[in-house]
């Protein structure tokens, strides 16, 4: 059982366990001991969102890697696909973001890349979490010369900008082009809009006054309605909104209207299916996304590929079946071709790369599909136990399913990174789902609420 690390790393409320300076001491030093296994120096890249929480864990993890004999190269603000490009770009060992993406300002998380930029797969983790409960690294103290130094690097906005300026096409511009961007007060304040007025774009931004407690307050990529009403306030062409850490992106058209991670896919696959880019015809994408994809994308005779909720499970889909692009119905949008994980901003530049190719605006864009109805509901848990064990959920569940049949679909699971049930069901008839999501959610709630 893995005691630290959910599906995105480590998450929980800042300075209570496990996101203590304590625990990220040790964390620091349980992977830099890891991750020390070439000859050599040994570097570590740190990056973080805008929370307040962020300098206690800054601190204590560079304690921990350099008590091991590892340097710590400190790179400050960046979006998250960022540092996974720093950390390749420096030849790092590994790299470390300290974020809780979406989350609220008062949780933090932190979360490993390897020297090649990707998560860390599941193993890996669970040797990390090993090493700490174990107390086997506790004697490991290097001495004089032998410990780690820490080093400020003072370039990395600009080196993120030009790499992610090279996803779309040399002398590729958008002068002309009206844009609203809510960088959610978190780790894209900077380089979004000053990489996209480098392009030639008109550009209104908010969420871009970060204090350290107001990341995803009201504003981002959860809360799109701002950016929405800026959008026909402005008369723009385009708004975009990522969340905390910038890895991911939701879009709105130049009607206001939303268009999430499942539009996104589908309007960049059957493009790049036409280009002749989209590799083995296929799209991965998970289990949450909507049917309306599935629809779109048969009928454009692409694959589908579903993977279990998260966008690490995406991308090692991705691997194994040599597939470039993939994501969640959040916006964690992967293009392979270009960086590691999910990229709020290379997804902006691909989609502002399609409408300056297509010569359509983003609600002609993402016509290519219907959306159907989706409810989706989050019951707070005192444990997470199978819903299978649980005979009154699982009945509701199945009375609900044949209702259904073959004109809609449930999925009830836990999130990977709170103490959360997730309910959702899509079908034709909203009135109809809303009930049946309420009745399962309550079930839910008497069993384990």
């Amino acid at each position: 059982m893995r005691k630290l690390f959910g599906t995105d790393g480590i998450r929980g409320v800042a300075n209570i366990e496990p996101m203590t300076g304590e625990m990220a001491m040790k964390l620091g030093r349980a992977a830099a001991y890891i991750f020390k296994n070439k000859t050599g120096r040994h570097r570590i890249v740190i990056g973080k969102d805008t929370r307040l929480s962020g300098y206690m864990l800054e601190s204590a993890l560079t304690s921990g890697i350099c008590s091991i004999g590892v340097d710590v190269l400190l790179i400050g603000p960046l979006p998250t696909p960022g540092i996974a490009f720093i950390t390749r770009a420096l030849r790092a060992d590994a790299g470390v973001v300290i974020s809780a993406s979406h989350n609220p300002y008062e949780d933090n998380g932190i979360k490993f890349f390897s020297e090649d930029g990707f998560k860390l797969p599941d193993d890996l983790e669970l040797e990390i979490e090993k090493l700490i409960f174990s107390g086997k690294i506790d004697s490991i103290r290097p001495t004089a010369k032998d410990m780690g130094k820490a080093y400020r690097i003072n370039d990395a906005e600009g080196r993120y900008i030009e790499f992610a300026k090279n996803s779309i096409p040399k002398g590729m511009d958008f002068e002309g082009m009206k844009i609203v961007l809510d960088c959610a007060n978190g780790a894209a304040y900077k380089v979004a809009p000053m990489m996209l007025r480098e392009l030639g774009a008109e550009v209104a931004a908010i969420g871009i006054e970060p204090s350290g407690m107001n990341i995803n307050d009201g504003c981002g990529s959860l809360y799109p309605k701002k950016l929405q009403e800026l959008v026909l306030e402005k008369k723009a062409d385009i708004g975009i909104a990522y969340d905390g850490d910038a890895d991911r992106a939701i879009f709105s058209d130049e009607l206001g209207r939303e268009a999430n991670g499942d539009q996104i896919m589908a309007m960049s696959a059957i493009e790049m299916k036409k280009q002749g880019r989209l590799k083995n015809n296929t799209l991965v994408t998970t289990v949450m996304s909507n049917m309306g994809l599935d629809i779109a994308m048969k009928e454009a005779d692409i694959n589908v590929i579903k993977t279990k909720v998260g966008d690490r499970y995406v991308l090692e889909e991705m691997v194994k079946n040599d597939c470039n692009l993939g994501g969640e119905q959040s916006g964690h949008i992967i293009h392979l071709d270009y960086n590691t994980t999910g990229d709020g901003i290379i997804t902006t530049l691909q989609i502002l790369a399609l409408m300056n190719n297509t010569k359509k605006k983003l609600s002609e864009l993402s016509s290519c599909m219907t959306i159907f109805p989706q409810v989706l509901l989050n019951v707070r848990v005192k444990e997470k136990k199978e819903f299978s064990s649980i005979p009154e959920v699982s009945k509701v569940i199945k009375n609900c399913e044949d209702q259904l049949k073959d004109r809609g679909r449930i999925l009830v699971r836990y999130s990977g990174t709170e103490p959360v049930a997730r309910v959702m069901i899509e079908g034709e008839s909203e009135g109809k789902i809303k009930i049946m999501a309420e009745e399962i959610a309550g079930t839910i709630k008497e069993a384990i609420g």
